[in-house]
């Protein structure tokens, strides 16, 4: 197994308690890259701050050679953190419960075993984003200019996964998680006394409809074989008993693997939309705004996350082939601008799933992560 310098897996601690104790939201993230940018300039290396508001890069150069970008993500999720740890959360209804302070903690760790390393030749650009939840900061850096300014040949990320024993990684090309896509629909109707149903436009009843009838899109419109959800999480007119509103709203989620199948649903939501209206005399206003891509390894490069694996831990526990995850993860942007591989490492028991109150990212799999970034630099520019 690749050796973790002790004191380095012991900074890495300290640093993901602290950030865990102290998280911030996206596009927040002041505190936690503060604290990055002092470690990596300390490290010796160039520091460029202030992409995306609240991203940065170090930058470790090493002469010719290969040049990669690895990224971690920093933001934190709006809960109310119910773990009980001693290193909890500082911040009323704001946690990290998807794991990022491990993410950024273990990036932060390789970067500091990395830069004291010998005979390394090309460049690494040590990436801290923001926002990745729900917010886009991957395509914010690229707006932002981080391909231009700092030129990389690939990218690499990874993401933890709770009851993934850790010691373990997931990695293949391919398909690896979901688009995601969102919609908003305002169904109004004419409002009316409750007893006289007959000179009003019910909403409700539209709006009941078009649940069920969104509902038949991935049941009859798209093949089996196809994976696709469709939820709607908010249905809500009204506040009285007696009385018909003039207003229902719904709003939900989609999530497919291929663009066809994405297309078709967007494509099947507006016209069961202009269906109802027509039906039941309403007017329907659909905002459905297209999301995260699904993200898609290249073979190369997931081939060089397999290899790096297998020399962090057992090869019996690198699983290569593996379905898709219906999560989804705005890592997709970066490979829909360069090659790249987003991985999963096992992180075993956190205390409950990503994004619950009582989620706290796995210290034990701290070397694990470390190990596969140090490498993976050591295999590339070794």
């Amino acid at each position: 197994m690749t050796h973790i310098d002790p004191d380095i897996l012991k900074a890495a601690q300290a640093w993901r308690r602290d950030i865990h104790a102290h998280p911030e939201l996206a596009f927040e993230e002041n505190r936690t890259a503060a604290l990055v940018a002092k470690e990596l300039e300390a490290m010796g290396m160039e520091v460029e701050t202030g992409i995306a508001k609240t991203g940065l890069v170090g930058i470790m150069r090493r002469g010719d050679g290969p040049s990669i970008g690895i990224r971690a993500d920093m933001d934190a999720l709006p809960i109310h953190e119910t773990t009980g740890a001693e290193y909890a959360s500082k911040s009323d209804g704001c946690m990290h419960a998807c794991g990022h302070d491990g993410h950024t903690a273990i990036l932060l760790a390789a970067a500091r075993q990395i830069s004291q390393m010998p005979d390394l030749n090309g460049t690494v650009y040590f990436i801290f984003q923001p926002a990745e939840e729900n917010y886009g900061g991957a395509e914010e850096m690229i707006k932002d200019g981080l391909f231009e300014r700092f030129p990389m040949d690939a990218i690499y990320g990874l993401h933890n996964m709770p009851d993934v024993p850790v010691g373990t990684f997931l990695a293949m090309p391919g398909t690896v998680t979901a688009a995601y896509d969102a919609f908003d629909i305002e169904v109004r109707g004419k409002g009316g006394h409750g007893a006289m149903p007959e000179l009003a436009v019910d909403p409700i009843i539209a709006a009941s409809a078009l649940v069920l009838a969104l509902n038949t899109i991935v049941a009859r419109n798209i093949a089996a074989v196809r994976p696709a959800v469709l939820t709607v999480g908010h249905l809500g007119a009204g506040d009285a008993h007696n009385v018909i509103p003039e207003v229902a709203t719904l709003r939900g989620s989609c999530r497919s693997f291929d663009p066809e199948t994405r297309k078709l649903i967007e494509r099947r939501t507006e016209e069961i939309c202009e269906g109802i209206e027509q039906s039941y005399g309403v007017t329907i206003t659909l905002e459905y705004e297209n999301g995260y891509p699904s993200v898609i390894n290249t073979k190369a490069e997931a081939e060089h996350i397999i290899k790096a694996a297998k020399q962090v831990t057992d090869p019996a526990n690198v699983t290569t082939e593996f379905d898709p995850f219906m999560g989804s993860e705005d890592f997709s942007y970066f490979l829909r601008e360069k090659p790249g591989c987003y991985f999963i490492l096992g992180s075993g028991e956190t205390g409950g799933p990503l994004h619950s109150p009582t989620y706290n990212f796995n210290d034990d799999a701290l070397k694990y992560g470390i190990g596969l970034w140090v490498q993976l630099v050591q295999d590339l520019l070794g």
